[in-house]
């Protein structure tokens, strides 16, 4: 059994984000995806999102491509791996190459794991719906 895991925000859940978790799970028999907490978005993007972390958890747990839906309560890829092991960790394309992802390939391959990078969806994000929505 191939254990799959993904992590994201999944602010105004759209068409990207379906996409990524359906290409997940494709690829594996079991999938965790770990939504970040209000908390940890705030850490890194300095503003909080527009819907509150237990619907977005809500949101992303009916999906029926989801197996478990964890906190994702810090960036750091590897802690979440020494505390729950996976096989496979799924993240968008746009990562691939940089240095932080060929860290993280090398940390992981010790504990048994690998990085599989998804093909992000054209032309949506939740940043762009942000921007419409404050016009």
């Amino acid at each position: 059994m191939i254990t799959g895991y993904t992590t994201g925000v999944f602010d105004m859940f759209h068409i990207g984000h379906l996409n990524i978790l359906r290409r997940a799970k494709e690829k594996c028999d079991y999938l965790i995806v770990g939504v970040s907490t209000d908390e940890c978005v705030e850490s890194y993007k300095h503003h909080a999102p527009m819907i509150p972390y237990e619907q977005r958890a809500a949101i992303v747990g009916a999906i029926k491509y989801v197996d478990e839906v964890v906190p994702q309560i810090s960036m750091d890829k590897l802690e979440f791996l020494k505390h729950r092991h996976f096989d496979v960790m799924f993240h968008g394309d746009e990562w691939k190459g940089t240095e932080l992802y060929k860290k993280y390939e090398k940390e992981f391959a010790e504990y048994g794991a690998r990085i599989e990078y998804l093909q992000h969806t054209e032309g949506i994000s939740s940043s762009v719906l942000r921007k419409k929505i404050n016009g």
